[in-house]
């Protein structure tokens, strides 16, 4: 599947601290601009309780978490559209992932450079949003002098594409993103089909000090955040790059008692990567055996044999039936058999769209 989350920021946001503790894949990190040049890939387990609890149900010999890819972009600055700060090959690293992590500064630190001089994280989003929607509109405007003269031809594709492209360059020149516009369902297939970097899925992560990831709600930077996330119908997770470094070097009953010791239910990372995996688009369904308990990832509206297929090609080619089973009907009925006497296991065909959560056996014949 190969889909990506790309983490973007300011430099000294916090952002490679939060991509090595995502991935311990000791990204360099340090207290200057664009030590960060190349990307960084990291493959994430995907946090889902469900899997625990099916491992404990079925008692396998294995149980396999399913994971997807973050990828670590150089920090941007002001003018990278222009190619400032290498902004010509961060730009090209945003084109080649498929949603944006943004990491924003919400905490004030003398001993940590902030780029700008200070700590604005309204004036930081602004910054790189500006700078992707800089890149678009010169997509567009290279775009739409092409398109014109056929859309004069009374070309019918044409003319439609150019509906589009002048709807684009209006917003960016009102410095609105290509996410923001509102099309009609046809209208939004062609902007799809243009790539832009405004269009992209967008998440933002409010990096906070120690002291503060208790009370983030207290935080005056984080709600700024929110504020602004809230008109482009965004998400925001709070974190703390620092701790969840910490908190990545420990396994199992160190880690839970480190959480239980600051008083932090949940990691922020693990709110992370599942934001981000549902920000992709992604979803997750089971197979449930002796041999292995495995979760599988899909895109939301698969269908059955294309889903049997992220285990094998064999599996979609021969298709027949899945032998299917709501994650909660099973565990109510604490197994299998009790789930079919109780008429909870159904079977499916080539038609159905697999659901998040489904824990399926595939019959096929090849």
């Amino acid at each position: 599947m190969a889909l990506t989350t790309g983490i973007v920021g300011l430099p000294n946001v916090g952002k490679s601290t939060l991509f090595n503790a995502i991935t311990q894949a000791g990204a360099e990190s340090a207290n200057y601009p664009f030590c960060t040049i190349d990307p960084n890939v990291g493959i994430v387990e995907v946090p889902d309780h469900r899997l625990q609890k099916l491992t404990e149900l079925v008692d396998p010999h294995k149980t396999v978490p399913t994971a997807f890819e973050f990828t670590d972009i150089a920090g941007i600055v002001e003018g990278a559209s222009k190619g400032e700060g290498l902004g010509n090959k961060f730009l090209s690293h945003i084109r080649e992932v498929d949603a944006i992590s943004h990491v924003v500064r919400c905490f004030v630190d003398e001993n940590i450079t902030h780029v700008s001089g200070s700590v604005d994280p309204i004036r930081d989003i602004q910054i790189i949003n500006l700078e992707l929607i800089l890149a678009d509109l010169e997509t567009i405007e290279k775009r739409i002098g092409k398109v014109e003269k056929m859309a004069k031809s009374k070309d019918k594709d044409a003319v439609a594409e150019y509906e589009v492209l002048v709807k684009l360059r209006d917003a960016f020149e009102n410095e609105k993103p290509a996410r923001s516009v509102t099309f009609t369902q046809e209208q939004e297939k062609i902007a799809k089909g243009l790539h832009l970097l405004t269009w992209k899925p967008i998440l933002y992560v409010a990096n906070v000090s120690e002291d503060e990831i208790l009370d983030a709600d207290d935080n005056p930077y984080v709600q700024k955040v929110r504020d602004f996330a809230a008109e482009e119908n965004s998400e925001v997770i709070v974190v703390c790059a620092k701790i969840e470094s910490e908190i990545a070097e420990l396994e199992g009953e160190e880690k839970q008692e480190f959480l239980d010791d600051l008083g932090i239910e949940e990691s922020g990372l693990d709110q992370l990567i599942r934001a981000a995996y549902n920000l992709l688009g992604l979803e997750t369904y089971f197979t449930a055996g002796k041999q292995e308990v495995r979760a599988w990832t899909i895109r939301q509206g698969t269908k059955a044999p294309q889903a049997a297929g992220v285990i094998h090609t064999d599996f979609e080619r021969g298709f027949i039936r899945a032998e299917i089973v709501g994650y909660d009907d099973l565990i109510d009925a604490g197994n299998m058999a009790t789930a079919k006497e109780k008429g909870k296991v159904r079977l499916e065909g080539k038609e159905y769209i697999v659901q998040d959560g489904d824990v399926i056996h595939f019959r096929f014949n090849v």
